[in-house]
Parts: C-alpha cells; sequence; structure tokens
C-alpha cells in the first residue's frame, strides 16, 4: 500500500515587497519562471565554487608557493562549508523568513569571492575559501526552502524542483570550460572576480524578484532549542529518512561517476581529454532530458511511482558498468550504463526531495538543510571509494551499483 499524503491548507497572511503587498489569504502564488531560475543559479553555487577555478589550480599553487595539498585543501574546505552551511541557513530562515538570510548569504559570497582573488596567501585564501563555502550555502538551502513554501501541490513542487535540477546539472558541465575560458585572458585570481561578478549579479536580481515566501505565523521564534527540536523531528519522521537516503544514495551513483569516469575513459579506454569531455557534456544532456521528461510525467505518473521506476533504472545503468566492467566488454556498453546512470539522476534526486520535503512545510528550511547535508556527504565518502584503484573500473562500478542498490532497498519503505 502507497503512503498517503496529506497537504495543508495554503495559510493566509500579507507579504510585504517594497511599496507592493501581496495577499496571500486564498491561494500562495506560484514562482514565477524567471524567479526559478534564479533559485536554479543559486542552487548551482556548489559546483561553480568547485569545478569552476580547477583549471587554475597548478597556476594558483606556484603563484601562492603553495604545497599542492594546501591547494588541494580549498577544494576541501570550500565543500565543507557548502556542507555545514546549509544546515546552519535552513533553520535559520524557518525562523527569520527567507528574503534576508537568503540576501545575507549571497552578499557574504560575493565579498568572500573578491576576498580570494585579492589573498596574499594559502592561509588566507583557506579561510575565505570556507566563507565562500558557508556563504553559497545559504542559496543553496533557501532555495530548496522557498520552492516547498510555494508549492503545497506534489506536481508542480516536483516540475520545479525538476527544473532547479536541470539547469543545476549545467554547472558541472560548464563550470570547468568556463574557467578555461576566463583563464585565457586572465590568472587563477580573474575566476574568483567572475564567481563575484556572478554573486553581485545574483544579489541584485534575488534583491528585485524574489519576495519573502515564509509568512510571519508559519516561523518558530528562533533559538537553539527550537532548532534542535526541528531537527530531532525530522530525525524521527521515519518516511523523511528514508527519502533522506534514497536522494543521497542516488546522488551517490552519479558521485561515483564523476570521481571515477575521467581515469577510466582516459586511461584505460584511452579517450582524449577532449572526447572526454564530449562524453561529459553528452551525459550532462542526457540529465536534463530526462529531468524535462520527468516535469511532463509527473502529471500522469505520482512522484513516488515515478521515483521508483527512475531508481530501478538506475541500478540497471549500475549494473551495465559492471557487467562490462567485469567481463571486459568494451567501452560501448560502458558508455550506456553511465548514460542510464547519470540521465536517471536527473529525476531520482528532485521527486525523492519533492516527497521528503512536502510533509514538512513548517520546517522546510531545516528539511533543505538536512537533504543538502545528506547529499554532499555521499558524494564526499563514494568519491574516494571510486577512485581508490586509479584508472580501474571496478572500485568505481561497484560503488555506483551498491548506491543505487542502497537506494532501491530503501524505497520499499515507503512501502
Amino acid at each position: 500500500m502507497g503512503h498517503a499524503l496529506v497537504f495543508p491548507p495554503a495559510r493566509g497572511g500579507t507579504v510585504v515587497l517594497g511599496a507592493a503587498v501581496l495577499n496571500t489569504t486564498t491561494r500562495r502564488s506560484a514562482l514565477s519562471p524567471w524567479v526559478l531560475v534564479l533559485l536554479a543559479f543559486l542552487s548551482a553555487f556548489g559546483p561553480l565554487s568547485i569545478d569552476m577555478y580547477l583549471p587554475g589550480l597548478p597556476a594558483m599553487s606556484a603563484d601562492l608557493s603553495a604545497p599542492d595539498w594546501s591547494a588541494q585543501a580549498t577544494i576541501s574546505v570550500c565543500m565543507v562549508g557548502l556542507a555545514v552551511g546549509q544546515l546552519i541557513a535552513g533553520p535559520i530562515s524557518d525562523a527569520r523568513g527567507r528574503r534576508g538570510p537568503l540576501l545575507a548569504g549571497i552578499a557574504a559570497y560575493t565579498l568572500s569571492s573578491i576576498g580570494c582573488a585579492l589573498a596574499p596567501g594559502i592561509v588566507v585564501l583557506l579561510v575565505l575559501r570556507l566563507v565562500q563555502g558557508l556563504a553559497g550555502a545559504v542559496g543553496i538551502a533557501i532555495a530548496r526552502a522557498i520552492v516547498r513554501d510555494r508549492n503545497d501541490d506534489p506536481t508542480e513542487a516536483a516540475r520545479a524542483f525538476t527544473l532547479l535540477s536541470m539547469i543545476t546539472a549545467l554547472a558541472p558541465v560548464l563550470a570547468p570550460s568556463l574557467g578555461g575560458a576566463v583563464l585565457h585572458v586572465s590568472d587563477w585570481r580573474g575566476v574568483f572576480v567572475v564567481l563575484g561578478a556572478i554573486g553581485l549579479f545574483l544579489l541584485v536580481s534575488c534583491w528585485a524578484s524574489i519576495p519573502e515566501t515564509l509568512a510571519p505565523e508559519r516561523r518558530h521564534g528562533g533559538g537553539l532549542a527550537q532548532t534542535r527540536d526541528a531537527l530531532r523531528t525530522l530525525r524521527r519522521d521515519p518516511r523523511f529518512v528514508v527519502l533522506m537516503a534514497a536522494t543521497a544514495l542516488g546522488f551517490g551513483a552519479l558521485g561515483a561517476y564523476l570521481a571515477g569516469s575521467s581515469f577510466v575513459l582516459e586511461d584505460e579506454h584511452g579517450l582524449s581529454p577532449q572526447l572526454f569531455a564530449l562524453v561529459f557534456g553528452l551525459n550532462g544532456l542526457g540529465l536534463i532530458a530526462a529531468g524535462q521528461s520527468g516535469r511532463m510525467l509527473v502529471r500522469r505518473v505520482s512522484s513516488e511511482r515515478l521515483l521508483r521506476l527512475a531508481q530501478a533504472a538506475q541500478l540497471a545503468g549500475a549494473l551495465i558498468v559492471l557487467v562490462s566492467v567485469v567481463a571486459d566488454l568494451g567501452i560501448v556498453p560502458l558508455l550506456v550504463g553511465f548514460f542510464v546512470v547519470v540521465s536517471m539522476t536527473g529525476i531520482v534526486v528532485p521527486n525523492a526531495t519533492t516527497l521528503a520535503m512536502l510533509d514538512h512545510p513548517d520546517r522546510a528550511g531545516s528539511a533543505s538543510g538536512l537533504l543538502g547535508v545528506a547529499m554532499f556527504a555521499s558524494g564526499a565518502i563514494v568519491a574516494p571509494i571510486a577512485g581508490v584503484a586509479g584508472a580501474s573500473a571496478v572500485p568505481m562500478a561497484l560503488t555506483m551499483v551498491a548506491t543505487a542498490a542502497g537506494a532501491c532497498v530503501v524505497l520499499r519503505a515507503l512501502r
């Protein structure tokens, strides 16, 4: 038997933005396409902050006279900030509203990015990268919470989350190329200047376009005790925990691909960096196409059923990868398996996120923060496992199967 979803009625209230007063007594207005695009770019703060300056890492290390490990640590501290910041920003937005914390976070991201461009040494850069990650996490967590604030209908929520996922999926595909283009006309500091400019653009756009979506009567009073209670409530909700695990595990299969595919395809199968970039881009387009298909299908098929089907397909793709590796079937079935695993992530993650957040309208920020931490933690755990044997594809394939199978198993608990 499926789990019945009960959706709370939209609550009354008044949202004030500048001189405009928006009455939400009868129905909360849907987010405009432009606002959804802005929220999607806020969700892309993570891959932009991590992937865009990767081509400039060696030059940065030489310029700052820093060892390679310390330059690579600038990635790690940013990822820590992106994970921990979501857990902080989500509950704060539940207490203070979405708009104020969001604008403060974007402003801090902009300033820390410019600070990174001016950093005189590696220690200062490491501190600023941590701040940049914490600030970027604010946009990621609150973007999901804003979508939940304005969507009680699971179908429309799934469509909105899918749009966020599709646009966000373009970021890791385009970010290294954008960073490389910047490096043609500048050095690694120029990459951070561009990130600061992106932050400034989003700050102005969000200030002008995104209203407050959490009415005062729907906020909790704030404080560590109530934040702790909100997180405890979420952790004790078995349905939320199951869907959070499914989101993290489904994302983990993608993380295994991201960590191991370049070594396997370039070192073991001889693809050039240019061909690998083409394969990477095609898989990214597959994720976007699958997400768009999911947006259309969710009006005919429930989010829960669509999630189960997509997760089963992701497991099938991971098994294709494993069989092609173990049986040495060559590159073609391997590429097919990669494509299926990556594409199905475009359906798995947004639908699992939708179902996880719909039951908690008054704790949407906290729920978003926990989901974000779970996904980043999953990616951080599977990445070294998938790449432990270098060019060998076996650990990567086993990791993909384990995470996809784990998601299928936990989803059975929804019944």
